[in-house]
């Protein structure tokens, strides 16, 4: 059975983007930052093409974190997503959520698998404070 935070989630589910608040990993400061989500199979992922972005080295070091989606408002600890096969389960999400982007992920891919460039993206599962 889901939580009653996830079925608020499923709810507003199907926006473009949420609001994260995640803290500064030297002042604890807050800082907001409108990104991509996805919510799947019970689960809720933030996903970056740049992993030197402030919010994703923020939850890395302080993995406790708010968001907004629409008018309901969540809590909850990151998991960076380092497993290659749940990496690829997220790329095919964000295609699927996102497809206006797949040329230039694939291209991205590509070029990385020929050394050309480094992929610096990051995934992260959301795990949502029961309410």
């Amino acid at each position: 059975m889901a939580s009653k935070s996830f079925e608020r989630l499923r709810r507003v589910g199907d926006r473009q983007t949420l609001r994260l608040t995640h803290y500064g990993r030297k002042t604890g400061r807050p800082y907001e930052v409108t990104i991509w989500y996805l919510v799947d199979d019970g689960r809720l992922y933030l996903v970056s093409s740049n992993a030197a972005r402030n919010w994703v080295r923020n939850v890395k070091a302080r993995p406790a974190i708010s968001l907004r989606v629409g008018d309901e408002a969540f809590n909850g600890n990151v998991r960076a997503i380092t497993d290659t096969q749940e990496r690829e389960k997220v790329s095919g999400l964000v295609e699927r959520k996102y497809w206006f982007v797949i040329p230039m992920l694939r291209l991205g891919r590509f070029l990385a698998s020929m050394g050309l460039i480094r992929d610096n993206s990051a995934a992260f599962e959301v795990i949502l404070a029961d309410d």
